[in-house]
């Protein structure tokens, strides 16, 4: 036989295993949308497929509904790279938010290619094959697998079906109504109501002055307090370029602006805690008043920044506070009675709604059950290759923003590494990527931070190194080096599957019908 018939042979036997997308992203949200777009510009010819486990894209900004509900970060960092936020409010609302997004799927015909209602349980991979078996659950019940040589995790790191509910003593006793703002009911009416809302982090912080407009009076009940500032609504200087510029270069300036403000206050803080802990504390001083105790209710016990700081839209808690339509109790809970919470203090908070703001249950890959060659996968035990894929997992990359910046920033990165990727591997016939775990890299925790969703959730996380480039950075400058314009076979990444043939299967491939 001659070789160009071998040849051809071959790719006909391989193409048994063609799969059904060369890159399957999982989650129609913020970062699943912004993969999608970034595919489309930087890698035109990959087929991708989007599975969204819920009835509409949005994800997070479409998934919680509770009063108030907005970004606390801004959105020229928030918002994507290449589509510039041109509303006038750069600390914005849910409603916002999500219409963003929307218009972003549909603008770039994103929105059409989404398949709803499939959620990814669990994904198998062949190194034989070297593709993904990925098995969905349907709305209706029923079961599909499909097959894909990479998977995009871009479904976030907290569970959508539980929250963070501690067992408080005499619960069930409550008379009132008892709300998780993960799970906000729509038709809960709280108008001239007395609401005590426990927690005191960023969505207890949007929640009681949404609420205060409406209720009696609203409480924010917290064990100890967090550092919360107040930051203009709208950005002034934002507004002036949008005037004078074309929207992309005004958008661009203006997105540049605030990642370096946010690099030097972040760096600031780490290197001067106690000037900028007092001066923190000053500036709240200022919006309360000196008669308020700012030191019992605003004096967080940890340095600016061990946790992320609360952003307070022209100060909305603050103004809340001084008219008298919302307090802040700093105690601890006893029990929870018949109508209301007893305190440590003997205080006794009378309560119509009880909001249970206490926090989110962090997971680890979708909480998709992943094996490698038949072996169970645990993302427990694995390192993080620059914060967007793990040890020992071919071809999988995720989406995880920062702790102290704007989410969108890294996944932005991280979209645009993805594509590099994909075209080195196309360019040199490579069917497999993996990251080979440095077993002189010393284990960290994923997180640098102390805030308590973190801290419960070390037991499934996976960890980062002491070193490059399983260092997790929360940088933008050094994720930028680290995922722009660094080699991408740096000796740690092993591609396999060099052939020529491969290039020749995959021009066979697309050449048939889907």
């Amino acid at each position: 036989m001659p070789q160009a018939q071998t040849a051809s042979a071959a790719i006909k036997n391989h193409s048994v295993h063609t799969p059904d997308s060369d890159l399957l992203i999982v989650g129609a949200g913020l970062s699943g949308i912004g993969a999608a777009r970034h595919l489309q510009l930087q890698s035109p010819h990959t087929r991708w497929t989007m599975v969204e486990a819920r009835a509409r894209l949005g994800g997070t900004w479409d998934f919680f509904r509770y009063p108030g509900v907005r970004s606390d970060s801004d959105m020229h960092t928030l918002g994507y790279a290449f589509k510039p936020w041109t509303e006038r409010k750069a600390i914005a609302d849910g409603p916002s938010i999500l219409r963003y997004i929307q218009s972003t799927a549909d603008e770039t015909g994103i929105t059409s290619q989404i398949q709803f209602g499939r959620k990814v349980l669990k994904a198998d991979w062949s190194t034989s094959q070297s593709l993904w078996r990925v098995t969905l659950s349907l709305t209706n019940g029923a079961i599909a697998k499909v097959t894909t040589r990479f998977l995009y995790l871009c479904s976030g790191y907290y569970s959508y079906t539980q929250a963070h509910q501690p067992a408080f003593e005499g619960q069930g006793t409550f008379q009132g109504t008892w709300v998780h703002p993960q799970f906000w009911p729509q038709e809960l009416d709280y108008s001239g109501k007395k609401v005590v809302v426990i927690g005191s982090g960023a969505t207890a912080a949007t929640l009681v002055p949404a609420m205060a407009a409406k209720a009696l009076h609203v409480t924010m009940l917290q064990r100890s307090p967090t550092y919360m500032v107040s930051r203009p609504a709208e950005d002034a200087l934002a507004l002036q370029l949008q005037r004078f510029l074309p929207a992309g270069l005004a958008h661009h300036l203006t997105r540049w602006k605030n990642i370096v403000l946010g690099m030097y206050f972040f760096r600031l803080a780490r290197r001067y805690p106690d000037k900028v802990k007092s001066h923190l504390i000053d500036l709240t001083r200022q919006q309360l008043g000196t008669d308020f105790d700012t030191a019992k209710h605003f004096t967080p016990r940890y340095n600016p920044w061990d946790q992320r700081v609360c952003l307070l839209p022209d100060g909305d808690l603050f103004r809340e506070v001084r008219a008298g339509r919302a307090s802040v109790v700093t105690d601890t809970i006893v029990c929870i009675t018949p109508t209301g919470i007893e305190l440590a203090s003997g205080k006794h908070l009378a309560a119509d709604i009880i909001v249970s703001a206490t926090g989110l249950q962090l997971n680890a890959l979708g909480d998709i059950a992943f094996s490698v060659d038949d072996q169970a996968y645990s993302p427990a035990q694995a390192m993080a290759y620059k914060g967007m894929m793990l040890s020992d997992l071919p071809n999988v990359f995720m989406a995880m923003g920062y702790t102290n910046a704007s989410w969108t920033l890294k996944a932005d990165l991280t979209a645009g590494y993805v594509c590099r990727l994909l075209k080195h591997m196309e360019r040199h016939g490579y069917t497999q990527a993996v990251p080979r775990r440095d077993p002189l890299a010393k284990a960290q925790a994923y997180f640098d931070f102390s805030s308590g969703y973190v801290q419960r959730a070390a037991s499934v996380l996976p960890v980062q190194g002491d070193r490059a480039p399983w260092r997790v950075h929360q940088n933008y400058l050094a994720d930028m080096l680290s995922l722009r314009w660094s080699r991408l076979d740096d000796g740690v990444m092993q591609f396999t599957g060099h052939a020529k043939a491969g290039l020749a299967e995959r021009s066979v491939a697309r050449s048939e019908p889907d």
